[in-house]
């Protein structure tokens, strides 16, 4: 047992000093790539030889730290996708960061599973370390998704603040501005970046289009549509915004009862998807005899997998009912 855990620990200490010397390689790299921007030089005597090609004033979102990983993430049509989502979320990492951190704890979980757990264990190893390496992904996605709900809660007396302003005589791009300031994240973050957007060039429209491809929400879309009508062809911004607002707040009111009434539901399937878990580790502790048959035998183990299977899709019917979408 003590050779399995310094196996283990062993195993580990090697992983991390592995993602540590990764991580400050692409730093270095990153470092030495502004430096030579900076000064003006050319990185190695084959690349002072060659024309370089004239580099474009805007440089694309993500395009300054293409690296090895992020080149495959690339090939692999990942990388926009992780990128989206890490963008949504509000972090501050990379999709390759993120698939280092899903690569780690799938092996840090295999390595517990198959040294430090029981033998039975080690038949399901590989699973088990499949799935734990989705964490990173359930994180972010459930960071985007607080975000998203925290955004739409400041979304109303956004739209309010922006048509006080324009009805006080400030113009649209000013608004924009006295918004960021007095609203914090995540809704005082999103509307800075989209007013420093347009404030380095970028057309207004396209800068609220980022916007709401960064928010995707229903009602960020129709005032992003509001908008760009009332430039092209004129009309109450103000009023507009004020009925979107009322709108919003309207089926706010509404979601809040749907939840009032699904709370039995939801209560129900939570309970219903426990119940069998916990009757399972009641019935191992008080008859450890019966439940081997689950553990040691194949017909017993495919079994155990076939319940646990039919659990989670009778918890997902259960909750896919109970969500009533307004």
């Amino acid at each position: 047992m003590t050779l399995l855990i310094l196996i283990f620990l062993a195993t580990l200490a090697v992983t991390a000093l592995t993602w540590i010397l990764v991580q400050r390689a692409f730093q270095k790299s990153d470092a030495a790539r502004t430096r030579d921007r900076v000064a003006g030089r050319e990185k190695g005597k084959k690349a002072a030889a060659k024309k370089q090609p004239e580099m474009s004033l805007f440089v694309g979102e993500g395009t300054q730290n293409k690296h090895w990983l992020a080149w495959v993430l690339s090939k692999l049509n990942v990388d926009e996708a992780l990128n989206n989502l890490i963008e949504q979320a509000g972090v501050r990492w990379t999709s390759g960061q993120v698939v280092l951190g899903c690569l780690l704890t799938a092996l840090v979980t295999f390595n517990l599973c198959w040294y430090l757990a029981p033998p039975q264990i080690r038949q399901i190893a590989f699973p088990i370390a499949a799935a734990a390496a989705a964490i990173p992904i359930v994180y972010l996605r459930r960071k985007r998704s607080k975000r998203i709900w925290a955004f739409e809660a400041q979304f109303p007396d956004a739209l309010q603040f922006i048509s006080r302003a324009m009805r006080a005589g400030h113009a649209f791009s000013v608004s924009l501005e006295m918004l960021h300031k007095e609203f914090p994240e995540p809704l005082g973050g999103e509307f800075r970046r989209a007013f420093e957007e347009q404030n380095l060039g970028l057309p207004i429209d396209t800068a609220l289009e980022k916007l709401a491809r960064r928010m995707p929400m229903l009602d960020v879309r129709f005032f992003v549509a509001a908008v760009v009508l009332q430039k092209r062809t004129g009309g109450n911004l103000a009023e507009i915004l004020d009925k979107l607002a009322t709108l919003i707040r309207e089926r706010f009111k509404l979601r809040g009862q749907i939840r009032t009434i699904s709370a039995q539901g939801r209560m129900s399937s939570a309970v219903l998807t426990a119940i069998p878990v916990v009757v399972g580790v009641m019935l191992y502790f008080v008859n450890p005899a019966h439940m081997q048959f689950f553990v040691e035998e194949e017909m017993g183990r495919w079994m155990a997998m076939l319940a646990a299977g039919f659990v989670i899709l009778g918890y997902l019917v259960m909750r896919q009912i109970v969500n009533i979408e307004v």
